[in-house]
Parts: C-alpha cells; sequence; structure tokens
C-alpha cells in the first residue's frame, strides 16, 4: 500500500524515531510502513491520521478506486 507517511514526516522535520515516539512503536515500524512492506493496523491508521490531522484516505493509497474509472 502506497502512502505519504514520509512526506508528511519530513515537513515537520521529524526523524524516523521522532514519529515513532510519537506514535509509541519502533523506528523499525516506522520505516517499514513508509516503505510499504508494512500495513499498519487499523488503530495505528487512525493515530497517524489524529497526528497529521488528515484523514486516513489522505494518506494511504490502496490503489482500490472503488471501480468509478471515468
Amino acid at each position: 500500500m502506497e502512502n505519504q507517511l514520509k512526506v508528511l514526516r519530513a515537513m515537520r522535520n521529524w526523524s524516523q524515531a521522532e514519529l515513532a515516539d510519537r506514535l509509541d512503536v519502533s523506528r523499525q515500524a516506522v520505516n517499514a510502513i513508509e516503505t510499504g512492506k508494512y500495513d499498519p493496523s487499523l488503530p495505528l491508521a487512525f493515530k497517524l491520521g489524529r497526528l497529521f490531522d488528515m484523514r486516513i484516505e489522505e494518506i494511504f493509497d490502496d490503489g482500490f478506486n472503488g471501480g468509478n474509472d471515468e
């Protein structure tokens, strides 16, 4: 799943470790999410949304557009 996490983190000048501390996860977990190797749990996705004041769909793209190809 593609995501904007690295960009959002960089805009705030946060290191992976700083973001991890804010989320109460490991730096390795942040790296895995940023690189698409790991999809966050729903509670973690909501936590990210609250942290960045964004909807989950604005941070993550599952590649599914709901069949609205026009």
